[in-house]
């Protein structure tokens, strides 16, 4: 009675997990394989396996110079936005800090969450031609890192709060100021927290489309989401090789989450999304 139950429990996550995994699971089979023989047999496995359609995906489509445009924008927008909100998460955590109108801040960044995208976009446009930062790298980076600081700030603030008052006297007694004692004490202790912050920004950044397709205009600088649904539109009939351009775009994102995995769900059971 106990393994029928057991089994009647994993059923539906295997089903779950079946879904899931399918879509990816049969983009990577056409990944390997040429558009005729797509054509041919849709749930063909890739026998034989053309792995040199990953090379003539980055050299001849393109994509090197769209993956390079999506790495840099995503780095330097997940560090800029890590280390700030890391900062403004401690600040707002921590009683010592009590500053006036704290609460009433931290609840107008809280309600900003609360905003749709597309509200920003006349605001933000204009602001990026003022500042002549539209149609750059470094422009898309700015508004990235100020539409996803506030939910980093808002995860972070939870977690630093449930660190013991007695850890921060500690290190006091041992000599430390608020920097040394931020970076060296509350930040690695924070570190699960900001792993999973990491990922979350990543895969966020990595796949942003909306603000990228409405500041980016010019070829040479599009991310990789523009870059899809340009080749979607141009090369249509190619779908074997949309397909190894698709599995290009979601690599980075599959080797982070394997490697800061545990860090993850280290982040989610210690709290850190706790309001």
């Amino acid at each position: 009675m106990r393994r029928l139950r057991r089994w009647l429990l994993l059923v539906p996550v295997l089903a779950y997990t079946a879904f899931s995994a399918g879509p990816y699971l049969w983009t990577a089979a056409m990944s390997l394989r040429t558009t005729d023989e797509i054509y041919r047999s849709h749930y063909g496995l890739p026998i034989p396996a053309h792995w040199e359609k990953y090379h003539a995906a980055w050299t001849q489509f393109g994509y090197a110079t769209y993956f390079r445009n999506s790495a840099i924008v995503s780095v330097a927008s997940v560090l800029m936005v890590t280390v700030l909100g890391a900062m403004a998460g401690f600040a707002f955590g921590r009683s010592r800090y009590a500053f006036p109108l704290r609460e009433p801040l931290f609840l107008l960044i809280f309600l900003s969450l609360m905003f749709p995208p597309q509200i920003m976009l006349l605001a933000l446009f204009q602001i990026l031609v003022q500042y002549r930062l539209f149609n750059t790298l470094t422009g898309l980076v700015l508004v990235y890192v100020a539409t996803e600081l506030p939910l980093t700030i808002y995860l972070l603030r939870a977690f630093f709060a449930q660190i013991p008052q007695e850890l921060e006297e500690a290190a006091r007694i041992d000599g430390c100021g608020d920097w040394t004692m931020f970076w060296r004490v509350m930040f690695p202790m924070a570190l699960p927290a900001v792993a999973t912050t990491v990922i979350l920004n990543f895969i966020y950044f990595w796949n942003e489309f909306l603000y990228a397709v409405v500041f980016i205009t010019q070829q040479r600088i599009r991310t990789l989401p523009l870059a899809i649904q340009f080749l979607v539109s141009d090369q249509y009939f190619d779908i074997g090789m949309l397909a190894t351009g698709l599995m290009i775009a979601t690599l980075p994102v599959l080797a982070l989450y394997v490697f800061l995995s545990e860090w993850f769900v280290k982040g989610m059971t210690a709290g850190a999304i706790k309001g």
